[in-house]
């Protein structure tokens, strides 16, 4: 969930194209929003392409569309949606507490289908213990 929670530092790298596109409307709100592509081999997915539309009187993101050819290498003209509709402010930096993927139907914005949260989010300034990462002695696989 890292690469999504972070999606606004993570749009924000080298190699990265954006061009305006015409607003994303959902539920008569309007989005207006960037595509965002990446120079070739930039990145692990560079055909991958962004969406992001961001809300007019805050300028804080509020929709991401995604394609993905992660898997394949093949290009995609499926969208999928992610709403960013609640942002916290951890300490200095703005980030998103809870981000919601939606359904799709002809590349529009249909009904929620899950949530994820982040609550007790903190940055630090220096790097936590690589035993931080351990896997715990109790961890179970779900398969």
């Amino acid at each position: 969930m890292f690469y999504f929670y972070a999606m606004p530092f993570v749009l924000a790298d080298e190699g990265l194209n954006y061009e305006e596109i015409p607003a994303l409307v959902v539920d008569g709100v309007s989005y207006p929003g960037f595509h965002i592509t990446f120079n070739n081999g930039v990145g692990a997915s560079s055909k991958d392409e962004y969406f992001l539309h961001y809300d007019p009187e805050t300028f804080q993101m509020k929709w991401l569309g995604y394609t993905v050819t992660y898997f394949s290498g093949i290009p995609s003209n499926e969208i999928s949606w992610i709403e960013y509709a609640h942002w916290n402010k951890v300490g200095e930096v703005l980030l998103p507490s809870a981000i919601s993927w939606y359904s799709t139907e002809n590349n529009n914005v249909k009904d929620r289908v899950n949530t994820v949260k982040f609550e007790n989010a903190k940055l630090l300034k220096s790097a936590e213990p690589t035993t931080f990462f351990a896997k715990p002695s109790n961890a179970k696989v779900v398969d």
